[in-house]
């Protein structure tokens, strides 16, 4: 199990913020936990030094995409004779969060290969393997995620600098496992988006945020309260700490005007309706927005899901023909779906954030609020926008639905 918690601005942070993101998740009380990503990169940072040292780092420190330094328990350990390959693993603590993956063991096995090599990542048992397009993988690729893989090669570097003398690089196969994943996996959305044989490998910061629908919704109308007492007239609220940075790039906002609103998006309308600022912005991933554009104001995967028919309707309003439409409606994800649209030259992604901001717009029946919205895909890129619109502007007809 991780023995530390987040420092600094993650779940459990300083609490020197008066609001904002970091004072939002203090606020909820809950025990954050650890992402499948950051278990697999302290399994592979400890089997990989013993590769090269004879000697398993435990606990094994590693460094989260915002500075954290969590330390984790080795649950297991092997060194193969001749040290030919190393075996860690790490029990995964999800906190307070109802994760299915909580309690699972992930391992990592890292076997040295010829120098240029790189790091190259397979999936072993437990862990799935992409099967359909649309997701941030290939076809074919372990379903270990681009920013675990990141973060495991930057630690796997610091390795091979410390044990492997000058000049030496990370050149290794890094096999991940989750013991008893395939099982586990079908109690997720893996089998239906084409991932099969596991689990995926996750996470964006290497934290597990858990998720109390009171908790959380008293936190957004607590943050809205903290961003007006401060003279806030611009709050944004974002899904996650992705869109959260894009927000802040583009409309440079203080921490104390940033909502995590996560899948709340109807506790944020409605609070605000009640509560008006005169700017809203909702950043987030294109699919959640995709939902929260036709209708939906939770936008969780266990009680929403990416309409491609809704979005089939919204592609030929912008163009699509018969045939486009068609293969958008039969898309495996979302981002398939959008990806489509974007090789044809229909702006699918616009029309989401349109039709998100009408409806937006709908919840806070009138209250003196200027609505925009931004989509942005799993890389942070911009994939949609619309322009701030508030009460009495007039709405895009939406499709039928």
């Amino acid at each position: 199990m991780a023995e530390a918690q987040p420092q600094g601005t993650g779940p459990q942070g300083t609490g020197k913020a008066a609001g904002g993101r970091s004072a939002q998740l203090a606020h909820t009380g809950l025990r954050p936990g650890w992402t499948t990503g950051a278990c697999a990169t302290a399994a592979s940072t400890a089997a990989y030094t013993a590769l090269l040292t004879g000697e398993f780092p435990d606990p094994v420190t590693i460094t989260l995409p915002k500075g954290q330094t969590p330390s984790f328990a080795l649950a297991v350990e092997e060194l193969a004779p001749g040290r030919t390959a190393a075996m860690a693993g790490v029990v995964k603590d999800a906190g307070d969060d109802p994760d299915v993956t909580h309690g699972a063991l992930v391992r990592a096995t890292v076997r040295a290969l010829p120098a240029g090599s790189g790091v190259v990542f397979k999936a072993g048992p437990g862990v799935g393997t992409v099967t359909r397009p649309g997701l941030p993988l290939d076809v074919g690729e372990p379903a270990i995620n681009p920013v675990p893989r990141q973060l495991m090669r930057e630690h796997l570097a610091e390795v091979a600098a410390r044990h492997g003398g000058a000049g030496a690089t990370a050149d290794v196969e890094v096999e991940i496992s989750v013991d008893h994943g395939e099982e586990i996996a079908r109690s997720t959305w893996n089998p239906r988006l084409g991932i099969l044989g596991g689990l995926s490998i996750l996470g964006t910061t290497g934290i597990v945020v858990p998720y109390s629908c009171s908790a959380w919704i008293d936190s957004i109308r607590r943050g809205v309260d903290v961003a007006r007492a401060a003279g806030r007239r611009h709050v944004a609220g974002c899904t996650g700490s992705t869109s959260e940075k894009v927000a802040v790039a583009l409309h440079h906002l203080p921490e104390d005007a940033l909502l995590d609103m996560g899948d709340f998006a109807g506790a944020v309308l409605k609070y605000i309706r009640r509560h008006p600022v005169e700017r809203l912005t909702i950043c987030g991933g294109f699919a959640k927005l995709s939902k929260l554009a036709a209708g939906h104001l939770d936008l969780h995967s266990a009680r929403s899901q990416v309409d491609k028919g809704f979005l089939a309707e919204l592609a030929r309003r912008g163009g699509a023909d018969e045939a486009l439409a068609e293969a958008v409606a039969e898309a495996n994800t979302g981002l398939a779906a959008l990806q489509l649209c974007t090789a044809a030259g229909v702006p699918l992604g616009d029309l989401v954030a349109a039709t998100a901001r009408d409806e937006s717009l709908a919840v806070l029946r009138g209250a003196p609020v200027a609505v925009d919205v931004i989509c942005i895909d799993r890389a942070g890129m911009v994939v949609g926008r619309a322009e701030p619109r508030g009460p009495g502007e007039g709405r895009q007809g939406s499709p039928q639905r």
